[in-house]
């Protein structure tokens, strides 16, 4: 049987071997919960990455992350601005509003799905502050987005400044946080800082980067971090024996393993986009393309083995990973181009 070239998700990519001898060597009995060795780690490692002081928590998948994190900033009765095409809206099944206890996202647009503060302005400037309408309690945004587009630091920082001076707070779903932060350029720490910006909390995607099943929420307002750990046992995300999860996310902090396998991911898209030329309908800013291709085209890339979604009738997505193969990227430019 050929072997196929995957592109479908980052998802699909194995985990990293580094991660797998974290999780061997943390194979000893140790405190249960978050109380081991390797947990109370995460929030000294954070706080190093990001320069500011931080709390680290692990859960096990990013749907949690985003709506522990989002549930801190918003009440039951309040709403959370995201864009139309957000993962927390079109990806998690409800999720946001089963955690936040009935909460509404309200649903802003944007190039490449990202907002800005005249886009949010637009959306909840007509909102009467009364009773009987949803008032704007938090922000969540995507680094990178759901188009694999890049905020950059200016973006982040007018972002930034337009929560605080809406008393709102700003959410971060990093599912492919060390994409963005790969792209933005610099050392670790300030490729952190500058992929982070001014927000609250950020879900730190690990899995999608070489994790198997950790994902960490970073919040910078201690209070914040009080509250989600109580949340995180409430929702039944307080595992047992955490020093799994917290290995995992160490691992890949260890000498910026989680950077340096985004900086492949990256290379390897824009070794394809190198084939795409005029197809492509967004910036390729991380790992994630998308291809203006028809139906008969990507049957014609399939019979060449190529894996990968459909993104509705005259398009596709490719997603590549850390461990992508730079010949398998190669030849997917070049079948492209070649169409």
């Amino acid at each position: 049987m050929t072997q196929l070239k995957p592109f479908l998700s980052d998802n699909a990519a194995p985990v990293h071997p580094k991660v797998w001898e974290a999780m061997r060597a943390a194979d000893s009995a140790d405190n249960p919960y978050d109380s081991d060795a390797l947990s109370v780690q995460l929030d000294e490692r954070f706080t190093e990455l990001f320069g500011r002081e931080c709390t680290g928590l692990w859960t096990a998948t990013g749907t949690s992350a985003n709506c522990l994190a989002l549930a801190t900033m918003c009440q039951p009765h309040g709403g959370v601005v995201c864009h139309e095409e957000a993962h927390i809206e079109v990806d998690e099944a409800g999720a946001p509003g089963f955690y936040l206890h009935g909460a509404k996202l309200i649903h802003a647009s944007g190039d490449g799905a990202k907002l800005t503060p005249t886009n949010i302005a637009a959306v909840i400037d007509p909102i009467r502050d009364d009773v009987h309408q949803v008032q704007p309690h938090a922000i969540s945004i995507t680094q990178a987005s759901e188009y694999g587009c890049s905020y950059a630091a200016g973006e982040l920082a007018a972002l930034g400044g337009f929560a605080k001076t809406r008393g709102l707070g700003l959410h971060m779903d990093g599912a492919r946080f060390a994409n963005a932060a790969a792209f933005l350029g610099g050392s670790a720490t300030d490729a952190a800082r500058q992929a982070s910006g001014d927000v609250d909390s950020l879900a730190f995607g690990f899995i999608k980067n070489g994790g198997m099943g950790a994902e960490a929420i970073v919040l910078f307002d201690p209070a914040q971090a009080d509250l989600v750990k109580y949340r995180r046992k409430r929702a039944g995300h307080l595992q047992c024996k955490g020093r799994y999860l917290a290995a995992q996310i160490l691992a890949m902090l260890d000498g910026d393993q989680w950077l340096a396998n985004a900086l492949h991911a990256n290379a390897a898209a824009g070794e394809i986009a190198k084939g795409c030329g005029q197809r492509l309908m967004h910036p390729v800013e991380a790992n994630e393309l998308f291809v203006r291709i028809s139906p008969v085209e990507r049957e014609a890339l399939r019979a060449q083995d190529f894996a990968f979604y459909d993104w509705g009738n005259d398009a596709a997505r490719f997603v590549t990973a850390w461990d992508t193969r730079a010949e398998d990227a190669a030849m997917l430019g070049k079948a492209i181009a070649s169409l």
